[in-house]
């Protein structure tokens, strides 16, 4: 494979020198021959505040090694991260497979069919600016005669150049300073300013984000086809990249007055509190009747694809409780948790061992028991009756999110930090009586 033109290895040699620390090792610009081995840190240079932002986001901790849950789960179901060579020995089928899961969690890595992910930063980075950055065309994740290609199979991928949706002509050469158009803009990587069909499209998330299956044909993540069957026009960006206006950086340090307007590149989601609420709509009605007192729930899923979406374990559920005065609790809804103790509460998707009609963990699960998730724009309406009495004041409806179900939390307990266990509010609704 060519190497990189020399300019580029000297500009990758001086972003990575504060790299290497973290690395665990010096990083050797020579040795580097396609531009997904570029780190972040060298786009810093000219895109600090879309680094930042990049930074914080799951993106940035997309693999085994940094997202606690998807790590948690890769160590029981695949091995060790930081093992080369792992092929899945606890899976019951395939075992001899090249993990499928790093396609998307680490695509680097999967570009090289590699396993320790430690083994070079670009493996650890996760979905870094140069994953998406080097796609030029979207394949789908149906592959030839129905095999799956996810992740970064899903891509036809430019090794050698960027690409992105700006309709800028770029040049490696430098330009005289204030030149104008029709002389091209400077960018110290080769890059093509001409793939916005792609950029802006759904096409450049599908890959990870449309649908996966597990060795049985279960279906797992389901987030493409939940958006195709909610028949809207609106990208994901819109709400995941959103146009942002954010005070200009230099060196890490706000620059006093200035500001840059960027594409959102946090790619918020289920992990973000704020993102949660954005999604979830709900008010309540009362009516007292007798010794009780009717409550009427409506609760609306204002989004193009499921709430929630994405890894099957995500779900929500809703809490009615009555208070007095005081905000002492004087009713709930449930003992443990609605799944067990109110279904109508519990939004959750549920797969398993479809003949013994018991669930299990994805990888084992043989079909679909149950989807009560909210569909795409979705209303639904739930009734509650609440005991009366003279001390009741305050009826309180609280939309709760989890990012793990209940059996899962209490297995994780003590593996993965406390904030990551605990539910977030997503929406509420109350009644003064």
């Amino acid at each position: 494979m060519p190497k990189l033109p020399i300019y580029l290895r000297r500009l990758i040699a001086l972003a990575t020198l504060g790299v290497c620390a973290v690395a665990g090792g010096p990083a050797v610009a020579e040795d580097v021959a396609r531009i997904q081995d570029i780190p972040a840190e060298a786009c810093k240079q000219c895109h600090e505040e879309i680094y930042h932002q990049w930074k914080g986001s799951m993106h940035a901790k997309s693999s085994a090694l940094k997202d606690p849950i998807h790590g948690a789960f890769y160590k029981k179901v695949m091995g060790d991260p930081k093992t080369e060579g792992v092929r899945g020995p606890q899976i019951p089928v395939k075992k001899d497979k090249y993990p499928v899961c790093l396609k998307c969690h680490a695509p680097v890595a999967a570009m090289d069919k590699k396993t320790k992910l430690d083994a070079n930063p670009a493996y650890a980075s996760g979905v870094s600016c140069v994953t998406c950055h080097s796609f030029t065309k979207y394949k789908g994740v149906d592959g030839p005669k129905g095999k799956p290609q996810y992740g970064i199979d899903a891509y036809e991928i430019d090794k050698d150049s960027l690409h992105g949706p700006s309709g800028i002509s770029y040049t490696v050469e430098r330009v005289p300073e204030g030149a104008k158009w029709p002389t091209p803009v400077h960018h110290p990587q080769p890059m093509q300013g001409n793939r916005a069909e792609l950029f802006k499209s759904n096409d450049v998330c599908m890959g990870c984000h449309d649908k996966r299956k597990n060795f049985h044909g279960t279906p797992l993540c389901l987030t493409g086809a939940e958006y195709a069957k909610g028949e809207t026009f609106i990208n994901c960006q819109a709400c995941h990249m959103s146009i942002v206006t954010v005070p200009k950086l230099k060196d890490d340090k706000v620059v006093p007055g200035e500001f840059v307007t960027i594409a959102d590149h946090s790619t918020a989601g289920g992990h973000d509190g704020k993102m949660i609420t954005r999604g979830l709509a709900m008010s309540m009605d009362t009516q007292q009747v007798g010794s009780v007192v009717k409550a009427k729930l409506t609760v609306r899923n204002r989004l193009p694809h499921s709430y929630p979406t994405g890894a099957p374990f995500r779900n929500f559920f809703i809490r009615v409780a009555a208070y007095d005065e005081q905000g002492n609790e004087l009713w709930k809804n449930y003992k443990t948790h609605p799944i067990k103790d109110d279904p109508k509460s519990a939004f959750w998707y549920s797969i398993g061992d479809v003949e013994k009609r018991k669930p299990t963990s994805p990888p084992f699960a043989t079909g679909v028991l149950s989807d009560t998730r909210l569909a795409p724009n979705e209303t639904r309406e739930l009734e509650y009756e609440i005991p009366m009495t003279e001390d009741v004041a305050i009826i309180r409806a609280e939309a709760l999110y989890d990012l793990l179900l209940p059996p899962i939390k209490k297995n994780m307990k003590g593996k993965l930090p406390d904030e990551l266990l605990k539910p977030k509010l997503a929406a509420s609704a109350e009644v003064r009586l």
